[in-house]
């Protein structure tokens, strides 16, 4: 077991994420990220374009492997995926095709915690209702709305029941209307499960509407601009909600003062 602070689910330890370009040159996409995640906190990532959000995800995922540091969840250190994290990404096709939404739930709860069938049929149904899809049960993916598809994956990922449900700009194909619906209901979803979620976006609305806390990353290589408090911020009408907003907007767009601004590692996880 690793240690870890009583209060985190994710710790995040001065993580260094390298790739190679074509031609085999490192390049650097995180440099000494550190942070804690909170059991049932809502915790946003946002940053520039390319500044690597999808990265840090990824590799809190096990998906990818840091090149230095390292990242504890629930008291062990991450070297590959695992159930207790379900993703959601962005692409409306992560659905089987040839197996209906119904289908789709119950294969993954079968292929990834062995529940027996009849159970996993009676979770299905409850997570299905609990997005608002139930009546697709047996619809297959082509039958579906993009909005109707990040509920099925959602709902998917819920049925793992995980205890860090990771959310790739799962919202940010989707039009206006359906994006905010699906907002809502994420919320809604939060406050009846509490399950840990932590999301990847490039909308400074949808981080301060979502998060309990934002975490700011520079552009790439990537350090920690600031991690900002936005829990008393959810009404989009409210004067905090306007300053929050106008606060991570200066954030990110004065680049050439974030590398100067950025949190020293092992500073950035209050």
């Amino acid at each position: 077991m690793e240690r870890q602070p009583a209060d985190a689910v994710v710790t995040v330890e001065r993580v260094k994420i390298v790739y190679r370009d074509p031609n085999g040159r490192p390049f650097v996409a995180i440099d000494e990220a550190s942070f804690t995640v909170r059991p049932g906190e809502k915790f946003v990532v946002i940053g520039p374009s390319g500044c690597g959000k999808t990265t840090l995800l990824k590799a809190i995922a096990g998906f990818l492997a840091p090149a230095a540091g390292r990242i504890v969840v629930a008291g062990r250190e991450v070297h590959e995926p695992g159930p207790d994290r379900a993703v959601v990404f962005q692409d409306f096709d992560q659905l089987f095709p040839w197996r209906t939404v119904l289908g789709n739930l119950v294969y993954a709860m079968r292929a990834a915690k062995g529940v027996p069938k009849a159970t996993a049929e009676a979770r299905a149904h409850h997570f299905l209702k609990l997005v608002g899809i139930d009546a697709a049960a047996a619809k297959y993916p082509h039958m579906l709305s993009g909005g109707m598809k990040q509920r099925a994956a959602i709902a998917r990922a819920l049925a793992l029941e995980p205890d860090i449900l990771l959310l790739d700009e799962p919202f940010g194909a989707l039009d206006a209307i359906t994006r905010s619906q699906l907002q809502r209901e994420l919320n809604e979803i939060w406050r009846r499960t509490h399950v840990t979620i932590i999301l990847v976006t490039h909308s400074i609305q949808e981080a301060v509407y979502l998060g309990h806390r934002v975490l700011v990353l520079t552009p790439a290589p990537a350090v920690i601009r600031e991690i900002v408090d936005t829990a008393a911020a959810e009404d989009v009408e409210s004067p905090a909600f306007v300053a929050l907003s106008h606060h991570l907007r200066e954030l990110l767009v004065t680049p050439g003062q974030a590398k100067r601004d950025a949190v020293p590692a092992g500073q950035a996880t209050e």
